[in-house]
C-alpha cells in the first residue's frame, strides 16, 4: 500500500459567495485572524506528513504563489529595523524548496476537472484533496488536524476516505450526505453511496461531506471520461460514485471544528472562533463581543 504523499488544493474559483471582497483578491488570501485561509489548509497538509502540495490555480491567482515565496524587500526592511519577530512570522509561511507545485485550470469546468488537472503531478499513487474554503480548526479535544487523522486511518485500511461531520437532520438538504454500508461502527465506517442535498426525510444519514478526501489514482481516468453534470461542470462526486463500484470507500467522522470560509457569515464566525483561541486576542475580543451585544 503506497503512502499518501501529495495533496491537491483547487484554488481557481472566483469566490462568488464572498464578492465584492474577492473582486481583486483571491478568496484563498482572505485573512483569518492574521493569516490567509490558504495558509491554514497548506499547514494542515504538511502537519499530516504530506510531502508535496499541488495548487490548481486560475487567472488572477498569482498572488497565492507570491504568498508562499520570499518577499526580499519586505524581509530586508524588517531585518534592518530589527523587527525579528515579525520577520520570523513572514518567513514561516515559506515551505521548503520544491514542496509546492502549481498547475492551471484553464476553464471553469468544476471541481472534478480541477482535480484532473493535477493528474501528471500526482502520478500513480493515492493522494489527498483539501478544499481551501473549509478551514478545520484544532480544539482541546482534537489536538491533531483533520488530514492527520485521515492519514492515520488510511495507513490502517487503505481504500478511499471522505471526511464527514454531523449536521442537524433538518439541514441535510444543504449538503452532500453519505450513506453508511450496514451498521455504522465508530468514527470510521464503510459507505455505500453519496446523496446530494437530500430532503431530511429521505437522507440516508446526517453525516455531511466536509472538504477533505483521500482517493486512489484510478479517479483520474474516471474524471477524464465523466460527462458534465450539474451546472455544466465535471463533478468529483460523479467520478467517486463510479470508483465506489470497484473500490472500498470509507467515511471518517473527524474531530475538530470546521468553518465554511467561502461564505460571508461563515468567514466572520471563523475569525471570531479562531481569534478567541489566541491568547493574545482572546480577552480583548471577549470584551468587545460582550459590549457589542
Amino acid at each position: 500500500m503506497k503512502p499518501v504523499r501529495k495533496v491537491v488544493i483547487p484554488v481557481a474559483g472566483h469566490g462568488t459567495r464572498v464578492l465584492p471582497a474577492t473582486k481583486s483578491t483571491p478568496k484563498e488570501l482572505l485573512p483569518l485572524v492574521d493569516r490567509p485561509l490558504i495558509d491554514y489548509v497548506v499547514n494542515e497538509a504538511f502537519e499530516a506528513g504530506i510531502e508535496h502540495v499541488v495548487l490548481v490555480t486560475g487567472r488572477g491567482k498569482g498572488a497565492i504563489e507570491d504568498y508562499f515565496d520570499h518577499a526580499f524587500e519586505l524581509e530586508a526592511g524588517l531585518a534592518a529595523k530589527n523587527k525579528n519577530e515579525i520577520l520570523e512570522s513572514v518567513r514561516s509561511t515559506i515551505p521548503k524548496a520544491g514542496a509546492l507545485s502549481y498547475t492551471r485550470q484553464q476553464a471553469p469546468l468544476g471541481l472534478g476537472h480541477a482535480i484532473w488537472c493535477a493528474r501528471d503531478i500526482i502520478g500513480d499513487e493515492p493522494f489527498a484533496i483539501s478544499l481551501p474554503d473549509v478551514v478545520i480548526a484544532k480544539t482541546d479535544e482534537a489536538p491533531t488536524g483533520c488530514l492527520s487523522q485521515m492519514v492515520a486511518e488510511y495507513n490502517k485500511t487503505g481504500g478511499n476516505i471522505i471526511a464527514v461531520e454531523e449536521v442537524a437532520q433538518d439541514q441535510t438538504n444543504k449538503y452532500g450526505i453519505v450513506a453508511p454500508k450496514g451498521e455504522r461502527g465508530g468514527r470510521m465506517f464503510e459507505m455505500s453511496g453519496m446523496v446530494e442535498k437530500p430532503a431530511p426525510e429521505k437522507a440516508p444519514s446526517n453525516l455531511a461531506i466536509t472538504g477533505r478526501y483521500i482517493l486512489q489514482p484510478e479517479i483520474f481516468e474516471l474524471l477524464e471520461n465523466t460527462p458534465r453534470g450539474a451546472g455544466g461542470e465535471i463533478q468529483l462526486t460523479d467520478a467517486m460514485d463510479e470508483l465506489m463500484k470497484a473500490q472500498q470507500f470509507f467515511a471518517y467522522e473527524y474531530e475538530g471544528e470546521s468553518h465554511d470560509c467561502g461564505d460571508k457569515l461563515g468567514w466572520l464566525k471563523a475569525n471570531i472562533a479562531l481569534g478567541l483561541r489566541r491568547p493574545e486576542f482572546a480577552d480583548g475580543l471577549k470584551d468587545f463581543i460582550q459590549n457589542a451585544v
